[in-house]
C-alpha cells in the first residue's frame, strides 16, 4: 500500500454511495414538501372569533412602550377580517388597540376586549381604567371583557392579586351587563380553581403544541375535546369558552408536533369541525403572522397567523394543502450547486476525468439541495440585518469548506489524489462551533431550530476525506479528540430531550456523527500507518 492511497479497495465504492444517497435524500426532501396533501375540509371559511394584534410590519413590536398604530390601520385590519371573522380579541387598551371596540362596530364585529395586566401597578391601573371607559361606551360591541392574559403562568401576580383586579373591572362595569373573565392555560386554572369565582365564566388556553408533552396533529383536536370536557367536570354550571386554540407554521418541531404549514391547515380545519358539532364559544389564534415573537419565542413564535405578515391568506379551507409551493427552487439549487462544483473543478487535471467529474457534480448537487434547505430556515427565522450576516457568513464559509472538500474527494475518486490537503484549521473551526450550537441545543433548545443544511455539508465532506486521503494528512489533534467525545454526547441530550420523537433531533445526531467519525477514522488511520511505519524500520 503506497502512502498515497486509500487504505482499502472498499472505500472508493462506500464514498460513491453516501454521495449518491445524499444528492437523492436531497432532491427527495425538496420533492415531497411540493406535494398536495389531502386534508379535511372546514365546514366554512368563516371563523367566530380572532386574536388580532396589528404589530406584524418590521419594527413592530408591543415590547416598545412607545409603540402606537394609527386608527386608519386598525380599520383596514378589520374591515379585511370581517370577510372571515364575526369577532377578534384583543389583549391590551395601549398602543392604540383601545380604538378596536369602535372600529369593530363598524363593521358589525363583536370584540373580546383585552386589559393588560403585568407587575407594574401604575401600569395596570392605567388599564383598567382605560378598558372600564371603552365598555361604557361600547357595551353593545363587547362579547366580554378579558382582565389579564396567561398573569399566573408569567408569575407577574398572584391569584388574590389578580381576583382583585378582575373585581375592580367588574364593579366598574356592573351596569352594562358586559361579562369579565380572565384567560390563562388551562392548567392553570386547575392550579387555581379560586380564580373561577372571580369571574362570570371561564377562559381556557389550549394549545396542543405547547403542552408540556406536545400532542401530534393526528390527536391534536381529541385532546381540545379531551380537556374541555375536563374543564366542564371540574367547574360544574360554569360557561367555559376556549380562548386560544391553534398552531404554528414554522418553528422548531417539538417531540411528534411539527410546525408547518400543512398541519396548521390540518388543525384548524379539523377543530373547526369539531366546533361546529359542539355547543362551544371559542377564538382562534391569530389573525396575522407577528415577527416580534421571535424575539421571545424563536422561529415558531412569529408563525401562528391564519394571515401572513403581509395579510394574505396562508392556506384555504377547502382542498389539499402544499407545505412549500416553490419546491423547485431545491433542486435548482442542486443544479446550480452542481456546476459550479465542476466548474471549480475544471482547472486541474485532477478533476477533468469522467469520475472526478461526476463525484463533483453529486458534490455540488448535495450542497446546493443542503443550502437551500437553509436558506428556507433562515427566511423564517432570521429577524435583522445582523442575523442574516451572520447566517449568512456561515452559509458561505459552508460553501467554500465543501467546494475544498469536494475537489479533494473527487481526485481520490478518479485515482488521481492531491498531495495538499485542506488542513486542521477548518476541521476544528466546524467543530467547535457544532460543539457550541450542540450545548446551546442541549441546555437552552426549546425555542432553537436545528441548523441541518449549514453542518451536513462539512460533516459529510471531512467524513468523506478522512475515508480517503492519506491517513498523515487528517491526524487529529487532542482538542478534536476531545471535542469529537462531546459532540455525540450533546446530539444524545436533544434526542431525549424529544423522547425520540423528534425525526429532526435524530438528524441532528447523525450529523454530529459523521463529523465525530471524520476525527477517529483519521485518527485510527492514522495511529495503524504510524504502527506500519514503525514495523517497517
Amino acid at each position: 500500500m503506497s502512502p498515497t492511497s486509500p487504505s482499502s479497495p472498499r472505500i472508493a465504492p462506500l464514498a460513491w454511495l453516501i454521495l449518491v444517497v445524499a444528492a437523492v435524500a436531497g432532491a427527495y426532501w425538496w420533492w415531497q414538501i411540493g406535494r398536495p396533501v389531502p386534508l379535511p375540509e372546514a365546514p366554512s371559511a368563516r371563523i367566530a372569533c380572532v386574536s388580532y394584534a396589528p404589530f406584524r410590519k418590521p419594527g413592530e413590536t408591543p415590547l416598545d412602550i412607545h409603540a402606537y398604530v394609527q386608527p386608519d390601520r386598525i380599520d383596514a385590519d378589520l374591515r379585511a377580517l370581517s370577510q372571515r371573522f364575526d369577532c377578534v380579541r384583543t389583549y391590551s387598551q395601549g398602543f392604540g388597540l383601545s380604538a378596536v371596540p369602535q372600529i369593530a362596530q363598524r363593521y358589525g364585529m363583536k370584540v373580546l376586549m383585552g386589559i393588560w395586566i403585568g407587575r407594574d401597578p401604575v401600569a395596570n391601573e392605567n388599564e383598567i381604567k382605560a378598558g372600564i371607559a371603552m365598555a361604557k361606551a361600547y357595551p353593545e360591541v363587547l362579547r366580554g371583557v378579558i382582565v389579564g392574559n396567561e398573569v399566573l403562568l408569567r408569575g407577574e401576580q398572584s391569584p388574590k392579586a389578580l381576583a382583585g383586579y378582575v373585581k375592580e373591572v367588574r364593579d366598574g362595569i356592573h351596569d352594562t351587563h358586559v361579562p369579565v373573565t380572565y384567560a390563562d392555560v388551562w392548567e392553570f386554572w386547575l392550579h387555581y380553581p379560586e380564580m373561577a369565582a372571580a369571574v362570570d365564566y371561564i377562559t381556557v388556553h389550549i394549545l396542543p403544541y405547547w403542552e408540556d408533552e406536545p400532542v401530534e396533529p393526528r390527536d391534536a383536536v381529541q385532546h381540545v375535546a379531551e380537556v374541555y370536557a375536563r374543564m366542564k367536570a371540574r367547574f360544574p354550571g360554569r360557561a367555559v369558552m376556549i380562548g386560544e386554540t391553534g398552531w404554528p407554521s414554522e418553528g422548531k418541531q417539538r417531540r411528534g408536533a411539527a410546525a408547518s404549514l400543512v398541519n396548521e391547515a390540518r388543525y384548524l380545519r379539523e377543530f373547526l369541525r369539531y366546533a361546529s358539532s359542539v355547543d362551544m364559544p371559542y377564538n382562534v389564534i391569530e389573525a396575522f403572522d407577528q415577527p416580534w415573537k421571535r424575539e421571545q419565542e424563536g422561529t415558531v413564535g412569529g408563525y401562528w397567523g391564519i394571515f401572513d405578515d403581509q395579510a394574505r391568506p396562508k392556506f384555504a379551507m377547502q382542498g389539499a394543502v402544499v407545505e412549500e409551493p416553490r419546491w423547485e427552487l431545491g433542486w435548482w439549487a442542486g443544479a446550480a450547486g452542481a456546476l459550479l462544483f465542476v466548474l471549480a473543478g475544471w482547472w486541474r487535471s485532477q478533476w477533468r476525468s469522467r469520475r472526478a467529474r461526476l463525484a463533483m457534480a453529486l458534490a455540488g448537487f448535495v450542497t446546493g439541495t443542503a443550502l437551500a434547505w437553509q436558506f428556507r430556515q433562515m427566511w423564517y427565522a432570521c429577524r435583522d440585518h445582523f442575523e442574516w450576516a451572520v447566517a449568512g457568513v456561515l452559509c458561505l464559509l459552508a460553501l467554500a469548506t465543501a467546494i475544498g472538500l469536494a475537489r479533494h474527494i473527487g481526485a481520490w475518486l478518479a485515482g488521481r489524489p492531491v498531495k495538499s490537503s485542506p488542513g486542521h484549521g477548518p476541521r476544528f473551526a466546524w467543530l467547535f462551533v457544532l460543539a457550541y450550537y450542540g450545548l446551546l441545543l442541549a441546555f437552552d433548545g426549546r425555542y432553537r431550530d436545528f441548523p441541518l443544511g449549514l453542518f451536513w455539508l462539512p460533516a459529510m465532506g471531512y467524513f468523506l476525506a478522512a475515508l480517503l486521503d492519506r491517513p498523515e494528512a487528517w491526524t487529529p489533534s487532542v482538542e478534536e479528540r476531545l471535542i469529537g467525545v462531546a459532540l455525540p454526547l450533546l446530539a444524545a441530550v436533544t434526542v431525549a430531550q424529544d423522547i425520540g420523537q423528534n425525526p429532526a433531533s435524530w438528524l441532528w445526531l447523525g450529523v454530529n456523527l459523521m463529523l465525530v467519525g471524520a476525527v477517529f477514522v483519521a485518527w485510527r488511520r492514522s495511529a495503524k500507518a504510524r504502527q506500519t511505519q514503525a514495523a517497517h524500520q
